[in-house]
């Protein structure tokens, strides 16, 4: 350790949060029989530590988010698409973790990448802002696991991949776009607040997300795919994970049989809005405010 360092001080405090073992989280979190390493070990960022093959560049933060949303798609059969491979050290990396029946493909707008099937990968080189090349993407893997966008970051790269590959993804399948602090950043289109980011844009999809409780009633009949798709919405320092499951319409049950104040009947998100002063032909867009809440 260099004690003038404080880089080198910063690094080492980190890696320590990161790599050793809790003890508070092993109390609380005991190691289940047979799952030696399932408690509290991170086996993406040992092997990312220890590679000394082809490069990989990541914030070290993102290896805990990894272990949360890819932890149980280990070790067995999925398609798994990484967009922005670069010197495809991620994408071995990946599939070291996942396993060998693992399917990693890689896109990139770099043509050099298409050197990376020689280890084995499948490499489409193309734009990832451009709609067509996803169709044609599309045409031949219409079915996605995981979709991990670490491409070019700009505003429009990542708003164009999202939607045209959530879609795509199986039921249960996870999107996962990082490096999103370039929403903050002007050369990439970015800027705090401004419109068309993809921070912005994250914000529509948890309105979206909930449309059942102002969307109007027919559309939520014979459409509202977002609404009805997107189970859970997670940020992070820096990424977005988005989880995809076909979800009924929200539901409300009271079960028991004490209490002092009356079993309520089952109530349904038309009974709540309409009780609620929500009409069925669904509620304008307010304007943003101009002012942060305090």
């Amino acid at each position: 350790m260099v004690s003038g360092n404080p880089a080198m001080s910063m690094l080492t405090s980190v890696l320590k949060q990161l790599l050793a073992p809790k003890a508070a989280a092993r109390r609380a979190m005991p190691i289940p029989a047979g799952e030696p390493h399932a408690a509290h070990a991170n086996a993406l960022l040992d092997a990312f530590m220890r590679n000394s093959d082809r490069v990989v560049h990541k914030w070290l933060h993102y290896f805990e988010v990894y272990q949360r949303a890819f932890d149980r798609f280990r070790g067995r059969p999925l398609t798994f698409l990484e967009i922005g491979i670069q010197n495809g050290g991620s994408a071995a990396l990946w599939r070291d973790y996942f396993g060998p029946q693992a399917r990693i493909i890689g896109v990139d707008i770099d043509p050099r990448c298409k050197a990376l099937e020689s280890d084995g990968f499948e490499v489409w080189i193309g734009d990832q802002a451009d709609p067509a090349f996803w169709q044609a993407f599309l045409q031949a893997h219409p079915r996605l696991d995981v979709v991990l966008d670490d491409g070019g970051h700009t505003m429009r790269q990542q708003i164009v991949t999202f939607e045209s590959l959530f879609g795509a993804l199986e039921d249960g399948g996870l999107y996962l776009c990082e490096d999103t602090h370039t929403s903050y950043l002007p050369a990439f289109g970015g800027g705090l607040r401004v419109p068309g980011t993809f921070h912005e844009y994250v914000k529509d999809l948890i309105d979206e997300m909930h449309a059942w409780y102002h969307a109007p009633v027919q559309e939520l009949e014979h459409g509202a795919f977002l609404a009805k798709n997107i189970l859970s919405i997670s940020i992070f320092d820096s990424m977005v994970l988005v989880e995809k499951r076909l979800k009924n319409p929200p539901l409300a049950l009271a079960r028991g049989l004490q209490g002092h104040v009356g079993l309520p009947p089952a109530t349904t998100h038309l009974d709540l809005r309409r009780a609620n002063g929500v009409p069925d032909a669904g509620v304008p867009r307010s304007p943003a405010p101009d002012q942060p809440f305090t």
